[in-house]
């Protein structure tokens, strides 16, 4: 049996994208059974609608109890039964009743070369600092920001005149397959 994959998303869905079509290729040694978002009509969204994916939208409404929206989240992802939770381009942090049922199975892509750059600006902060090589990571979601173990990383350079736009372009195609690559070396190591 494929290893079981819930997406979780809030925008555009190109991680989630990467994933559908390794599957439809039949290069990806899992099935996604489900993607959930924090946000209605968005395009990632059409994106699992248009592959027959089963989606589901939790909103985080302001000034609501986070804990509480955390443990339906977790009620939610836990409805499709997955191995592997991917959280792919989710602008949410876990809380405790997520992380105690899924954080050993929850992982998440970086623009970065973890530890450095962590955060929600991880691609202006390393033009900022002047580096010469940035790169994408894929790593294990634990209770902090951007701090679980690392799974895969690969760096990309930063090249002269490169601005947010360019460089986040180049570290999201190494991120796609990065993303791939680590769901298949996930199954293949199960037991």
């Amino acid at each position: 049996m494929p290893l079981r994959v819930v997406v979780l998303i809030s925008g555009t869905g190109t991680l989630l994208q990467a994933l559908l079509d390794a599957q439809a290729e039949g290069r990806l040694d899992a099935q996604v059974v489900a993607v959930g978002s924090d946000r209605p009509d968005i395009a990632g969204l059409q994106r699992a609608a248009a592959a027959g994916v089963p989606t589901f939208v939790h909103p985080l409404a302001k000034g609501a109890d986070r804990a509480v929206w955390d443990s339906e989240l977790a009620d939610l992802v836990g409805e499709y039964r997955p191995e592997l939770v991917v959280s792919a381009g989710f602008m949410k942090l876990f809380g405790a009743a997520f992380l105690d049922r899924f954080g050993d199975c929850t992982i998440n892509t970086h623009p970065a070369l973890l530890p450095a750059f962590p955060g929600m600006h991880a691609v202006a902060d390393a033009l900022a600092h002047g580096v010469e090589t940035t790169g994408a990571t894929v790593f294990r979601v634990d209770a902090g920001i951007d701090s679980g173990e690392i799974l895969a990383a690969e760096p990309v350079p930063v090249l002269p005149g490169d601005d947010v736009e360019t460089l986040h372009e180049r570290i999201k195609l190494v991120e796609r397959r990065l993303l791939v690559d680590t769901v298949n070396q996930l199954s293949r190591g199960r037991s």
